[in-house]
């Protein structure tokens, strides 16, 4: 192959000399690859520059066990190390799709190249800062979709447990509703004064409409009150008890509950007023239930129309920082009860509204929050506070996990450095934090060491 008419042809090289060209390829070599060979990997040196002169190589990364194409290089495409660049070591995996041959100048010959070769020199520096720009894009990109995966996955596994007991519940009390009628019906049969009507529509509203107090009893104290009723039941020979028991130990009936309530009632009407007293509970508590999944579904849709602003303005927004952290918090719910991590929320209620863009101190405390929650082990403490503080007000989001290693605290806001496992991250989630804490005039602190790690938000309350 002849590398320096591919290098003429090359429309990237475009206004640099030839005698510069021949320069490049007379210290450079040329290698082939076959198909699907890995060139590089996370975490290995990039010491060369390469000129892809036949074929193309695929980049990507491999994150939350997915893997995410980057991009895929173009014919006479640029890649790997670039004079001024700071590229140490590969951040993704680099593929070749097809047999594919480069050229590839070591890194020994930039200073020569900056000091003689200058048309080279400045077209290579070119394309490095738009390479940079383009693939901060990309990754940046990237987070945001994994992100908005794990919001959702997380949303959607909220969901389904509501969802599942109404639908559950529905189709009980559906069948349950046939045996109203019935019920009805025995009931009418019965002669009965009113003053037990009133007795028994009063303790079944007073059971109803207080606090279920069956469901606060111990498996003990429960088994134990079942027992007494399944006893009561034998001794006034009343029919099924075992199926009436379960029902009205829920709603805490005890057996002089049932002494009361049936004083005046023919033994032989008692099994038709508990049925239908039963019939009545079972009700209610399908319908309870129903209600308390609707509003937890309510509390959800909330909580999302809240983190992402829906139906308010793109701009900036007169806001209590306590909202978007709460919402933030319902969000990450999930994440929180998988390593059963207790959480501390500790903000002032008359702290003052700050303007802001709601939506972009979201991401703040989404990664703060998400990296936290990677951080800690399995029954760790989440703690997070808010106080204002002169001008400012100051978020704290504090972790008891392992922290961060000396050596790293002062490049964890740098562009792609993380300190995650190869896949865990891209390095720009910090980045992105900072970025927008300086967007609001803010300032971002962070200090660790084993068992604590505090990251401080100061955003001034009045930009």
């Amino acid at each position: 192959m002849d590398c320096l008419t591919e290098l003429k042809n090359n429309p990237k090289f475009t206004g640099v000399p030839d005698e510069q060209l021949l320069w490049l390829v007379d210290r450079s070599e040329c290698r082939e690859y076959p198909a699907d060979a890995l060139i590089y990997k996370p975490g290995d040196p990039t010491d060369h520059f390469l000129i892809v002169l036949k074929g193309h190589i695929r980049f990507y990364l491999i994150q939350q066990g997915q893997q995410q194409e980057l991009r895929v290089s173009e014919d006479g495409s640029l890649e790997g190390v670039l004079p001024f660049s700071r590229m140490v070591e590969s951040v993704a995996f680099w593929q070749t799709i097809g047999p594919t041959a480069v050229l590839a100048l070591h890194r020994d010959h930039f200073r020569e190249m900056i000091q003689t070769q200058f048309e080279l020199t400045e077209t290579l520096v070119h394309v490095m800062t738009t390479r940079v720009r383009e693939t901060t894009r990309q990754l940046q990109q990237n987070d945001k979709m994994m992100a908005l995966g794990r919001m959702s996955a997380g949303l959607a596994h909220e969901l389904n447990n509501p969802v599942s007991a109404i639908v559950r519940s529905s189709d009980t009390l559906k069948s349950h509703l046939h045996n109203t009628p019935q019920r009805f019906k025995d009931v009418m049969a019965l002669r009965v004064t009113d003053e037990m009507v009133d007795r028994v529509s009063n303790l079944l509203f007073r059971k109803t409409k207080g606090p279920a107090e069956g469901k606060r009893l111990s498996l003990m104290e429960r088994s134990s009150l079942e027992d007494e009723l399944l006893d009561w039941f034998d001794d006034n020979d009343v029919a099924d008890g075992s199926e009436l028991a379960e029902s009205l130990v829920d709603f805490g009936f005890t057996t002089d509950d049932l002494d009361t309530l049936l004083v005046d009632v023919a033994p032989d009407n008692r099994a038709t007023v508990l049925n239908w007293l039963v019939n009545n509970l079972v009700t209610e508590r399908l319908v309870t239930d129903i209600e308390e999944a609707s509003k937890r579904i309510a509390i959800l849709v909330d909580a999302i129309k809240s983190y992402t602003h829906m139906d308010r303005g793109t701009g900036r927004e007169c806001i209590h920082l306590r909202e978007g952290i709460d919402s933030t918090l319902v969000l990450l719910k999930h994440k929180l009860k998988e390593k059963n991590i207790q959480v501390e929320v500790s903000i002032a209620d008359n702290l003052p509204q700050i303007e802001a863009f709601p939506s972009e101190l979201n991401q703040i405390w989404t990664n703060l929050i998400d990296n936290a929650i990677d951080a800690m082990n399995e029954g760790g403490h989440l703690q997070i506070t808010g106080e204002v503080d002169h001008e400012f007000e100051l978020i704290r989001v504090i972790d008891d996990g392992s922290g961060i290693p000396a050596e790293h605290l002062d490049h964890i806001f740098d562009p792609f450095y993380t300190t995650k496992a190869i896949g865990k991250g891209t390095g720009l989630g910090l980045d992105i934090v900072q970025g927008i804490v300086r967007h609001h005039n803010g300032r971002i602190y962070v200090n660790s060491k084993p068992g604590r790690t505090e990251f401080k938000v100061c955003l001034p309350i009045t930009s």
